[in-house]
């Protein structure tokens, strides 16, 4: 038996997806990616190499004046955090660590996790950081930053006139 027997044979005009390898490939990806949706993983990340990192969850409000950003960081020092405020994004950095150490007579058990994040929020209009403020308790940081005279002056209501 020559060995191009045990190979699927597969004409050169063929679709890739047409081949039921291909197709099996597809369902077995769909079939991890749905047992892990309920973890923070994902057999994908591994792959990618995002396996571990941390990711605040971002809520973002717009005001007539001000932008309004709550972020929540968890375990996360405020000596660990950054803020930075551009006219047109607000960027989020930080690193998270957590030890956990637990001894006994007959046990030692240590833990360590790190992980550092990075969000960048755009903003719809110009800000104007001179402006900006940030203040952190109990894990949650709030971010006001508010609109440049110019944003401001573009969002005048113009009054529609009935025909």
């Amino acid at each position: 038996m020559k060995i191009k027997n045990l190979f699927p044979a597969v004409s050169p005009t063929a679709q890739k997806d047409d081949h039921p390898f291909y197709s099996l490939q597809r369902q077995m990806n769909t079939l991890f990616d749905d047992f892990f949706s309920g973890f923070d993983v994902s057999p994908r990340a591994l792959a990618s190499g995002s396996f571990g990192g941390f990711m605040p969850s971002i809520d973002v409000k717009e005001s007539d004046k001000e932008f309004t950003i709550r972020a929540e960081l968890p375990g996360v020092e405020e000596k660990d955090i950054e803020v930075t405020v551009a006219h047109d994004a607000v960027t989020i950095k930080g690193e998270k660590k957590e030890e956990k150490e637990d001894k006994g007579k007959h046990y030692y058990y240590m833990e360590r996790s790190y992980g550092s994040f990075n969000r960048v929020i755009p903003l719809a209009v110009e800000a104007d950081a001179g402006k900006a403020e940030a203040s952190f308790k109990n894990g949650v940081l709030n971010i006001t930053v508010s609109k440049s005279a110019s944003a401001k002056a573009r969002g005048t209501k113009v009054p529609i006139k009935a025909a």
